[in-house]
């Protein structure tokens, strides 16, 4: 599992990194300026992410304890 969480990284570095070279107006994505529409990018992102990291935890497929 260690292998896969290294992705959870990723929108995080999106979001840090990305409005230092898209910190531009034009061009229009969908009718949200550049940036806006990357970071809203980065949001979906990282759900995404989290739902990969979430199916692959083999923890995950164990039955819970019922007590």
């Amino acid at each position: 599992m260690q292998s896969i969480r290294w992705l959870a990284a990723l929108p995080f570095l999106g979001m840090l990194v990305g409005p230092f070279f898209l910190n531009r107006v034009e061009p229009y994505i969908l009718g949200l300026p550049l940036l806006l529409a990357w970071l809203v990018a980065c949001v979906v992102g990282t759900a995404a992410v989290m739902a990969v990291i979430y199916v692959a935890d083999p923890e995950n497929r164990r039955p819970e304890d019922r007590r």
